[in-house]
């Protein structure tokens, strides 16, 4: 099996059921700066280890059948560090969609964005918009990047997407209901989270996927996300798997 090409032994993964893995794991990627600031290190340094980080766990979640995997990369938030640490992180997202297609292309990965395009610069939207156009046929993990974005702006930009048809006669106000709310929201087409992870030790959302998570399983840990492995990975999944999901009832 693919699961076989990493280094998780048979007793991490024996009692793994297979036929319970969660469909779809949004993952909060959080702890980079405080990692490197603990090492002496820039905080880059820290964003640039987690980008490497996040390959393995894509890796590792498309081994055991995870189909989506959606990462928050950059907040609507992030615009409010220093010009120095904005510049990097974009510098970083185009060296990895430029580095990587070749690696998601051989690996089936598909990869997709989540956010607003507003602000980003230019150059970037031109590679996000090659990335997905040469790997949307392929049929592996849904690699779904979080690029300036922000929860309460999504739900808003959905609002207003809705009343804007409306007010055209496009739309009846009698027939809004959550699906139809859900196909106006960045995550049209995609499952809702079954899991959130969230390193770092923070116990907040942070504006992530706010209407996607109304029912997710959340699960949290001290460690910082460069030092998140795919033994950290399975842990969480067994986890998941211990978890009675009832939706509201009973």
């Amino acid at each position: 099996m693919l699961r076989d090409l990493f280094s998780i032994g048979n007793d991490k993964i024996s009692d793994i059921d297979l036929g319970k893995i969660p469909e779809h794991v949004a993952i909060i990627m959080d702890g980079n700066g405080r990692w490197a600031k603990a090492r002496g290190k820039a905080r880059t340094f820290g964003h640039q280890v987690g980008a490497e980080t996040l390959k393995t766990i894509v890796k590792v979640a498309s081994c055991v059948g995870v189909k989506v995997i959606t990462a928050y990369a950059f907040s609507t938030e992030n615009w409010k560090r220093p010009s120095s640490e904005v510049d990097f992180l974009m510098d970083l997202l185009g060296r990895y969609l430029t580095n990587e297609i070749e690696e998601f292309n051989k690996n089936g990965v598909q990869l997709r964005f989540i956010g607003s395009r507003k602000g980003l610069p230019t150059w970037i939207l031109r590679k996000m918009d090659y990335a997905v156009a040469v790997t949307e046929r392929n049929t592996g993990i849904i690699l779904n990047l979080a690029i300036n974005y922000g929860g309460r702006n999504e739900i808003l930009h959905a609002a207003k997407t809705i009343a804007a048809e409306v007010a055209a006669g496009q739309l009846n106000v009698d027939n809004i209901d959550t699906n139809i709310f859900e196909e106006h929201l960045y995550t049209k087409g995609l499952p809702v989270p079954d899991l959130l992870i969230r390193p770092g030790g923070d116990m907040r959302i942070s504006n992530f996927l706010l209407w996607q998570i109304a029912y997710t399983e959340i699960w949290t840990t001290d460690i910082y996300w460069p030092d998140f492995t795919q033994e950290h990975f399975i842990e969480a999944i067994k986890a998941y798997q211990c978890r009675e999901r009832r939706f509201g009832g009973l």
